[in-house]
């Protein structure tokens, strides 16, 4: 089995579609801003796409590509069940290929010390965790956290689901756990650390202490109380410290006997010795990172009043502690499957910058009014109070701008009608690699790639001429990529490289395609034969 990889097969798996980088066009009606700074901090750049996610996902990934610290997204989780926001029911081979292709995304979005986490229930999971190892390489699969969603318990089946899991994954294993974040001790965890005898160290837990289990005789050394009682352990067992940690302890006054002097020997571990925090467990209990229940009853009563909540929405305790072992302030963190916006209302009350992408209305009928309560300092639920946040930043409202080509009446595909000068320039940009960069003093800088390489777009005609006298304004130092319907020079321009659109662009992308979704009426039907819908190979 050495060296063997274990690989996820599915029918339609070899499919891959060929997206088109979509340009995005803000919507200024549904973008908000505090009317006023609240701190230093406040954060204004965080981004809302309405849109097919897939495709959202292709048109950051010229910006973002190794900028996103912590990427949470709650998939669809193919259950079977018809939710009202969206239909969460999918044959399986498609659900597969539909994640496989957002997760390629995302990987390349991921900064070098940043990580992935995904809730989803067990009629998935193991699938997911397969296909997930293909992708980031098993090596940076970190670990699987059992959250308990649900505290109820329900009669009429089987077993009462009460959990999901959370998957998680290191773009870089390495990297990220010498990065990650340990958790805020809590309350009940530092009243462990007392102070009996006013240790001016400060207060103190019990380190290596009493007997354990031993055969070693080197264990089993006798100990003489300030009390002057010689205590030693009984036959079979040794004491928990060796001669030379007791010792070194006992050099430090590191060790307490009891009020008396006549206990048995403590070795202090004090509160200001340990690690500022503590190692996240596996295992995530309501108490502590909050239900199902609690996040609809913050909808219900505090956040979307009258408007028709999700039926399982993620608390905000969820998202918090994720950004707390995930990420620092200022970092940047990516939800594609935003749901009500509970990603970005956690991360602007952290100092989080953000990126949400939605499809549905709900975007704006739902994301849009709970962000405005959160910046306007209005939303008194979730970890409001915990974060102490008042209010402040906001965010610009984008859509996906719509496919550059379409089809003529004779099916020729051309220019899309809906481009303007600058939408067609950006787009142009953007297919070929370009930062957008419109310069005001050089009218054929429209982007560049390097500093001494740029692209020029015009929708007119250039004749010989004009090309001759563009390639010597470029002079010899630079280089210009043209792109232009049509160009009648038939000369040698060295530092140009001029191309005909939409000719040039035509099998670049699927055009037109506007919906990638896990919605099943937007899907194309995939024969699957019958025994063959998914299989693990093992190469």
């Amino acid at each position: 089995m050495k060296n063997q990889r274990l690989e996820l097969t599915w029918v339609g798996k070899e499919n891959r579609p060929k997206l088109e980088p979509r340009i995005l066009l803000e919507d200024p009606a549904l973008s908000y801003h505090a009317k006023h700074r609240v701190t230093d901090n406040d954060l204004f750049d965080n981004q809302l796409i309405q849109g097919d996610n897939l495709l959202a996902l292709k048109a950051l990934e010229a910006e973002f590509t190794g900028k996103v610290k912590c990427v949470f997204i709650d998939p669809p989780y193919n259950t079977g069940s018809a939710f009202t926001h969206y239909d969460d029911g999918l044959e399986h081979s498609i659900w597969l290929s539909m994640m496989r292709d957002r997760l390629d995304i995302i990987r390349r979005l991921l900064a070098d010390d940043g990580s992935l986490w995904i809730t989803i229930d067990d009629n998935e999971a193991h699938y997911l965790k397969v296909m997930c190892d293909e992708i980031f390489g098993r090596p940076n699969y970190v670990t699987s956290i059992v959250w308990e969603k649900d505290k109820g318990r329900r009669s009429d089946t089987v077993f009462s689901t009460s959990h999901d899991y959370i998957l998680i994954y290191a773009k870089n294993s390495s990297v990220w756990g010498k990065t990650r974040n340990l958790l805020e001790r809590t309350e009940g965890q530092i009243s462990r650390y007392k102070n009996p005898d006013n240790d001016p160290r400060g207060p103190w837990l019990q380190g290596d202490n009493g007997t354990a289990k031993s055969s070693s005789e080197g264990s089993r050394f006798p100990v003489t109380l300030p009390s002057g009682r010689v205590v030693v352990p009984p036959p079979s067992r040794g004491w928990a410290f060796s001669r030379e940690t007791l010792s070194i302890a006992l050099t430090e006054s590191r060790v307490y006997f009891g009020a008396n002097g006549d206990g048995m020997p403590i070795i202090k571990r004090y509160l200001s010795d340990v690690q500022k925090g503590v190692v996240p467990r596996t295992w995530w209990p309501a108490d502590e990172a909050g239900h199902n229940q609690e996040a609809k009853r913050d909808h219900l009563n505090k956040l979307l009043f009258g408007i028709d909540p999700f039926p399982t929405p993620k608390p905000e305790r969820l998202l918090s502690r994720i950004m707390e072992i995930a990420t620092n302030p200022g970092d940047l963190v990516l939800d594609s499957f935003a749901g009500s916006g509970t990603t970005g209302a956690v991360a602007q009350k952290m100092g989080r910058r953000w990126i949400m992408v939605e499809l549905g209305e709900h975007a704006h009928t739902h994301i849009v009014p709970r962000l405005r309560k959160v910046i306007d300092g209005a939303d008194a639920g979730g970890i409001t109070r915990d974060v102490a946040w008042a209010g402040g930043g906001g965010f610009r409202y984008y859509r996906l701008a719509p496919s550059l080509l379409e089809q003529d009446r004779w099916g020729n595909w051309v220019i899309n009608k809906a481009y303007n000068a600058e939408m067609l320039t950006e787009a142009l940009c953007k297919l070929e690699g370009f930062t957008y960069a419109p310069s005001d003093t050089t009218y054929w800088k429209h982007g560049y790639s390097t500093e001494r390489d740029f692209a020029y777009v015009t929708t007119a005609t250039l004749t010989h001429e004009q090309l001759l006298q563009l390639s010597e304004e470029v002079g010899p130092e630079q280089t210009l990529l043209v792109l232009c319907p049509a160009f009648r020079g038939t000369g040698d321009y060295p530092n140009l490289t001029v191309k005909k659109i939409p000719k040039h662009v035509l099998h670049r992308c699927e055009w037109g395609h506007d919906d990638y979704s896990l919605r099943v009426e937007n899907l194309p039907q995939m024969p699957v034969p019958e025994g063959h819908q998914f299989a693990l190979a093992i190469d």
